[in-house]
C-alpha cells in the first residue's frame, strides 16, 4: 500500500469511527432507547469488528515479512546457486546450511528442493525424492509454475510430525534466470494461536480461522465457536449452517444459538488462504450500554473524540513500523530490495526525464562465509555492519545505496558518467581492502568484487541489474577483489 493510499485509507475510518460514533451519540439524544441500541449494533458491526479483524491481519503481515526476506535471501544464496551447478556433490553442505538458517532464525524448518536430482533435503539431511504423482509434494510443482517469486503455503510439515506450519516458498534461480529449484522456511503458527487468545482476552471476541471448504484451521486455546476445534464443519455449528455457501464474500453476518445474537465479521486472508472470523456476542456488548446509556451521554462525547485520538496515533504509528520493517535492512539499517526498488524506480524515471546518465553498481564481499565461518556469524554482521558504514562515507548524498540481500549490496549513481562511476567503484574497492573491521579484539579484513553497468534508454530496473549482476560474476570468475563492467 503507498503512504497516499494508506494516509486516505486512515483518514476514511477516522471519519467513519467519528460518523458511526457521534451520530450514535446525538441519536440517542435525540430519540429513544431503541434507536441507541441500533447504534451501538452498527458501531459493533461496522467498527469494532472490522478493526479487531484489520489489527489481527497486520500482525500476521508483519510476522510474515521477516521469515519472506530470510527464504529471499536463501534463494539468492550464491552459495546454494554454485552447490547446486556443481552437481550437488557433498549432501552436507546443504544440511548444514539448512541448519544454520533454521538455527540463527528461528524457524521450525528449512528447507532446499533440488530441480535436477528432485531431492527434498532439509536441516537433518534428505527427507525424500519429490513426485508428481504425490499429492504432498504438489506445493513444489505449483512453485515451478509460479510468474512470483514466492508463495506462502499453510501446510503440514513432514519432517516435523506433520506439524501445521507456515511455509515460505522461493524459487531458485541459477545466474541465467533458470529455474534450479525451491527453498525456504517455516514457522509454526504458535504465534498466531497468541495473538488470538490475547484479542479474546482483551476485547471479548472470538477469533478463528476457516478454510475454503468451511472447515476450522485454527482457534485459540479455547476452541472455536461455541467450543468447536480445529477440522469441525461450519455446517455442524448451531446458527452458522448456511454461512460456508457465503464464504466467497468478505462482510458483516448476523445468526443466532440458543436464543442468542452475534455479530460476525468475514475477511480473506490471501496469504494463508483462509478466512478470518471474528465474533461477537450481543448480550456481552449491550448489557453494559443498558445500565449506563442515558448517564454517560456527555462522558462517551468526550471518550469519543479520545478513541479518534488514540486510534488516530495508533494507525499512524502502526503504518509507520510496517513501512519500516517492509523497506529497511534491520542490520545495515539500510534500505532493502523492496526499499531500494521504490528509490530506484524514482531514479530512473528522473534520469530519462532529464536525459541524465544514471549507473548501477552490484558489489559482493569476497568469501564472506569463510569469514563467517572462521569468526562466527556476530563477526560476520559486524563486518556487514562496518562496511555499510564505510559505504556511506565514500558516496556522495545523491547516490542510492542499498544491502540486496546476505553479502551483496548494490549502489545507483545518479547523473554519473560511466567514467566517474568507476572512479567511484575503483574508490571503494580499494578503501574496502585497505579497511579494517574490529571485532572481539581482531582486527577482520576483507575485499569486495563489483559489477558495473550503465542504464540505457529501454531498459527497465531488472535489465539494468541483471547486466550489473553478469559484471559482478565475470568480476568473481577473474579472481574477485576488482571491478568489471558490462555494457550489453
Amino acid at each position: 500500500m503507498s503512504p497516499a493510499t494508506a494516509q486516505s485509507s486512515q483518514r476514511a475510518l477516522i471519519l467513519l469511527l467519528l460518523l458511526l460514533l457521534g451520530g450514535g451519540f446525538l441519536a440517542t439524544s435525540l430519540a429513544s432507547y431503541h434507536t441507541a441500541l441500533e447504534s451501538i449494533r452498527d458501531n459493533i458491526v461496522n467498527t469494532e469488528l472490522p478493526l479487531t479483524s484489520d489489527n489481527v491481519y497486520s500482525e500476521i503481515q508483519k510476522d510474515l515479512v521477516r521469515p519472506v526476506l530470510i527464504a529471499s535471501m536463501m534463494a539468492r544464496d550464491t552459495f546454494v546457486r554454485d552447490w547446486v551447478i556443481a552437481g550437488e556433490q557433498d549432501v552436507g553442505q546443504m544440511t548444514r546450511y539448512l541448519a544454520e538458517v533454521q538455527q540463527q532464525y528461528g524457524a521450525i524448518t528449512s528447507f532446499f528442493v533440488s530441480e535436477q536430482s528432485r531431492t527434498y533435503y532439509q536441516a537433518k539431511g534428505v527427507l525424500k525424492q519429490v513426485d508428481r504423482e504425490q499429492p504432498r509434494d504438489a506445493w513444489y510443482y505449483r512453485v515451478r509454475g509460479l510468474d512470483t517469486p514466492y508463495e506462502i503455503n499453510v501446510d503440514v510439515d513432514l519432517a516435523n510430525q506433520d506439524r501445521l506450519t507456515v511455509f515460505i516458498n522461493y524459487r531458485v534461480l541459477d545466474y541465467r534466470q533458470r529455474f534450479i529449484g525451491a527453498t525456504g522456511v517455516g514457522l509454526t503458527v504458535d504465534a498466531v494461536v497468541q495473538l488470538i487468545d490475547a484479542y479474546q482476552q482483551r476485547y471479548g471476541r472470538s477469533v478463528y480461522f476457516v478454510d475454503t471448504d468451511g472447515r476450522i484451521t485454527l482457534t485459540g486455546a479455547s476452541g472455536g465457536p461455541q467450543g468447536a476445534r480445529v477440522g469441525q464443519a461450519l455446517a455442524q455449528i448451531e446458527g452458522l449452517q448456511d454461512l460456508p455457501a457465503q464464504l466467497p464474500q468478505n462482510g458483516n453476518f448476523t445468526y443466532e444459538e440458543q436464543g442468542r445474537g452475534h455479530y460476525l465479521n468475514v475477511r480473506f486472508i490471501p496469504e494463508l488462504n483462509w478466512y478470518l472470523f471474528v465474533d461477537k456476542q450481543e448480550d456481552g456488548a449491550v448489557a453494559g450500554i443498558r445500565r449506563s446509556l442515558y448517564l454517560n451521554l456527555l462522558v462517551c462525547l468526550l471518550v469519543t473524540a479520545l478513541v479518534l485520538g488514540v486510534v488516530s496515533f495508533a494507525l499512524r504509528r502502526h503504518q509507520a513500523r510496517i513501512a519500516a520493517l517492509a523497506t529497511t535492512d534491520a542490520l545495515t539499517e539500510l534500505p532493502n530490495r523492496r526499499g531500494f526498488e521504490l528509490l530506484a524506480n524514482q531514479a530512473i524515471q528522473e534520469a530519462r526525464r532529464q536525459q541524465s546518465p544514471l549507473c548501477a553498481l552490484l558489489l559482493d564481499l569476497d568469501h564472506f562465509k569463510q569469514l563467517n565461518d572462521n569468526h562466527g556469524h556476530l563477526a560476520g554482521d559486524e563486518v556487514l555492519r562496518g562496511f555499510a558504514a564505510q559505504l556511506r562515507g565514500d558516496l556522495r548524498q545523491s547516490d542510492i545505496i542499498c544491502r540486496w540481500g546476505g553479502e551483496e549490496f548494490i549502489l545507483l549513481f545518479k547523473d554519473t558518467h560511466p567514467a566517474q562511476a568507476r572512479q567511484l567503484a575503483e574508490k571503494i574497492r580499494l578503501h574496502t581492502e585497505q579497511n579494517r573491521f574490529q571485532h572481539a579484539g581482531a582486527q577482520l579484513r576483507i575485499t569486495t568484487s563489483l559489477g558495473l553497468a550503465e542504464l540505457h534508454q529501454d531498459d527497465a530496473l531488472d535489465q539494468l541489474i541483471g547486466r550489473a549482476d553478469r559484471a559482478l560474476y565475470r568480476a568473481k570468475q577473474s579472481g574477485r577483489n576488482r571491478l568489471c563492467e558490462e555494457s550489453t
